[in-house]
């Protein structure tokens, strides 16, 4: 027999742990909410919590569409996973040199793997030396420490120190690429199409907005270590101090990641920060200049801490619910989870969600500790689904022959 049970949230925290997504476009609201600010008035600058004038469709969101004056974005929980914003997130796009967050990826990876060190020197070719756009002015024929070389990058935003990785790694930026694309399938950037290590323009080099969030999210899980260069608000190298572009970082209020801005994709940004335990990443492309990139970044990463937040279900372990045994030596089962149950959810979602349980009841015994014998589900308006299975928290031996005897008499007697 199917039993399902309701159960009442009480307590709430934040954790690490769990994923959920953005709802399907008809389970959210269907009216626009009113803007959080009135509309700049006539004469005065529009302040960075202001609303954006509408350009296109809005974001969507589990709360209700948010005009962004960003052409592509996506805002994720790094605890989590949850989606919080999409605009055209998994639409193909020019990434700039947000396209530098992969090559810093493999860069990791070798550093980690003992296949280079921070105080390794890699020679400056002629090729490296020429590349135009933003620059770390590498001297042709220098030696140049590979950790000055990821500041280089990150902080000076340096093509041409991207070239001297992808030559000191790989020999040529050409090989460089073929393991930025073979990494881009191994993580699961479903949209992304690496050309070279830089960003420079090219009709085939592309990505999502969602995978430049993936990839940030990696970055910093993968690689906390390397992590802290993104937050350098300037770097000295040649006698020439350059600051960072990320103007949330020179404000305090991220701790990375990118920024890119190419005459196709327009300015884009790649943005993290950290509050009371929770992360949130932000993406957003296509804007006009770079004031308004970073203005519209710090909205957007302001209306996510502010408008949700992480919340502990149950924790590994948790007796969720009782479950009646049939022929068992103890008459019930705790079914219990075998992770955290952490979702990130809109403030105020007490109100709407959800709690079931759901096995099939009573289980027969034996039952085997940490067998699968339930679900939970999590559903609610504007709360996206959350399931979990639900596992035996103990092992029940079956009765003897004389007990499933009595058992079954009794059954067929009373009938329960």
């Amino acid at each position: 027999m199917l039993t399902r049970r309701f159960l009442l949230l009480s307590g709430a925290a934040t954790s690490a742990v769990g994923a959920v997504l953005v709802p399907p476009a008809s389970a959210q609201a269907p009216k626009r909410p009113a803007p959080a600010h009135p509309p700049a008035a006539p004469g005065r600058s529009r302040r960075p919590t202001d609303p954006p004038p509408p350009t296109g469709s809005p974001a969507q969101t589990p709360v209700g569409p948010l005009d962004t004056a960003a052409k592509f974005a996506v805002a994720i929980d790094y605890n989590t996973g949850a989606t919080l914003l999409d605009k055209d997130a998994d639409v193909s796009m020019t990434p700039s040199s947000m396209t530098k967050l992969m090559t810093a990826y493999i860069v990791y990876g070798m550093l980690k793997a003992g296949r280079l060190r921070l105080d390794q020197e890699l020679p400056v070719s002629e090729r490296a030396w020429r590349m135009g756009g933003s620059k770390m002015f590498v001297p042709i024929g220098a030696q140049v420490k590979v950790e000055d070389l990821i500041r280089g990058m990150i902080v000076q935003s340096g093509n041409d120190a991207c070239i001297v990785l992808a030559e000191g790694i790989a020999g040529s930026e050409e090989q460089f690429v073929e393991l930025m694309n073979k990494k881009a399938q191994e993580i699961g950037l479903e949209k992304s199409t690496f050309r070279n290590s830089t960003g420079w323009p090219d009709p085939e080099h592309r990505m999502s907005a969602r995978d430049i969030a993936v990839l940030a999210r990696r970055l910093i899980m993968d690689f906390p270590e390397y992590y802290k260069y993104d937050s350098e608000k300037s770097f000295k190298y040649n006698n020439i101090d350059q600051q960072n572009r990320n103007t949330l970082v020179q404000k305090g209020l991220a701790d990375g990641l990118k920024t890119g801005h190419t005459d196709d994709g327009g300015y884009g940004i790649v943005v993290s920060a950290q509050r009371n335990g929770r992360r949130v990443i932000v993406v957003i492309n296509g804007l006009t200049t770079m004031h308004q990139r970073g203005e519209e970044a710090e909205r957007l990463l302001e209306w996510c801490f502010r408008e949700f937040e992480d919340v502990v279900l149950f924790t590994a372990g948790d007796v969720v619910e009782q479950a009646p045994v049939w022929l068992g030596a103890v008459p019930s089962v705790p079914l219990v989870g075998g992770r955290d149950l952490v979702v990130t959810m809109p403030r105020g979602w007490r109100n709407k969600a959800k709690v079931s349980v759901e096995y099939s009841g009573p289980i027969p015994a034996p039952i085997t500790r940490g067998s699968t014998l339930g679900r939970l589900t999590v559903t609610g308006t504007g709360v996206p689904d959350v399931s979990m299975p639900l596992l035996a928290g103990a092992d029940v031996p079956r009765i003897g022959l004389p007990g499933r005897a009595m058992a079954v008499l009794t059954r067929m007697v009373t009938g329960s």
